[in-house]
């Protein structure tokens, strides 16, 4: 089997493709095929992306963001945007569409780590790097205290996979790449593991969970209803700027 591909220095053909519009799976080292949703990536936010975008209140980071369709929905609604994608492509894309973007890996230096009110992991993006626990304690360290991450799953029933992948558009098929596929449940388990609560969540024709790593937050919710969680998320506020200094995006 090949190994496994860098896509923050090789090109991805397949990728090109799928973000061209080109139908395309993703397939496993196990046998597995997965759904790719590339016709979404290339549309305007839906009605299902509106449940992540209606819960981002402050300067968001959109990490495997594609060619940039929430984050510059989220622009267009007044709040502050920074995508991040390994593809040249993508990064085009986002920057046709007004968004901010960085061609950068995950786990890089971001600006404004620490900062922002929240991440998204949209698309499956859960399962960037194979393992979901590192991801998580990686986007942890993104959030200031109180931030939120938004994320989306695979349906109920979709258990925890973790193994390689390749992405097949058209008659392209790009290089073998570290991934997983996590369902709700699990990933709500794989949080409670690593210290995050879980603060609100949706299951529909796509699944959702928003996370957080603040008790206090949780303790307002659990103790206090709902209503008053505004409150503890501006009491926790933290001002965070979105801004790019150099040609190649680097803060």
């Amino acid at each position: 089997m090949s190994t496994v591909f860098d896509t923050a220095s090789d090109p991805d053909t397949a990728f090109d493709s799928a973000l061209a519009g080109l139908p395309a799976r993703l397939l496993g080292d196990d046998g597995r095929v997965l759904a790719v949703a590339s016709k979404r990536w290339r549309g305007p936010a839906d009605a299902e992306d509106r449940w992540m975008l209606d819960r981002c209140g402050g300067p968001t980071l959109d990490l495997g963001c594609g060619p940039g369709r929430l984050v510059t929905a989220l622009v267009e609604s007044g709040v502050p945007a920074l995508g991040v994608d390994c593809s040249p492509s993508a990064v085009h894309q986002t920057r046709s569409r007004g968004g901010m973007v960085l061609r950068r890996d995950v786990f890089d230096r971001l600006p404004g780590e620490g900062r922002w009110h929240h991440v998204l992991l949209a698309d499956g993006n859960i399962g960037i790097g194979g393992d979901p626990a590192v991801l998580l304690r990686r986007c942890a360290a993104l959030l200031r205290t109180g931030g939120t991450m938004l994320i989306e799953t695979a349906g109920p029933g979709a258990g925890l996979w973790r193994g390689r992948a390749r992405l097949v558009a058209g008659a392209s098929a790009g290089w073998w790449f570290p991934w997983a596929v996590v369902g709700p449940a699990e990933l709500g388990a794989l949080a409670a593991q690593a210290g995050l609560w879980t603060q609100d969540q949706h299951r529909g024709a796509r699944c959702f969970l928003e996370l957080h790593s603040c008790r206090e937050l949780h303790d307002c919710r659990e103790l206090r209803g709902c209503r008053e969680l505004r409150g503890c998320r501006e009491l926790h506020s933290r001002p965070v700027g979105v801004a790019v200094t150099s040609a190649d995006g680097k803060p």
